[in-house]
């Protein structure tokens, strides 16, 4: 989770595509290189641990595009296929 923030703040899709599961990744992304990621809270955690292949991480991620500022609060579930943790999809709210 933390690293694919990281990625949307540095501005790697190359990154975030190859952490996401090929059962939903999209066959593309663009990322808004006006979009400033700069603050995570992860808000809470459930499984996902070493001996786990199933987890979900709820979290706050905070931007500054232009003047706007704003959040994106989601629970995304992950995967573990092959010792490597994989993005399936997430429900956003606010």
């Amino acid at each position: 989770m933390r690293s694919r923030y990281s990625a949307y703040a540095l501005g790697e899709p190359a990154y975030i595509l190859s952490t996401w599961h090929p059962s939903t990744r999209p066959a593309t992304m663009h990322l808004d290189p006006e979009t400033r990621w700069y603050r995570l809270d992860i808000l809470s955690r459930t499984r996902g641990g070493m001996l786990d292949t199933a987890g979900t991480v709820e979290f706050r991620a905070s931007y500054r595009a232009g003047t706007e500022r704003g959040s994106q609060h989601e629970a995304s579930r992950f995967v573990r296929e092959h010792g490597q943790w994989y993005y399936v999809d997430g429900d956003t709210a606010g």
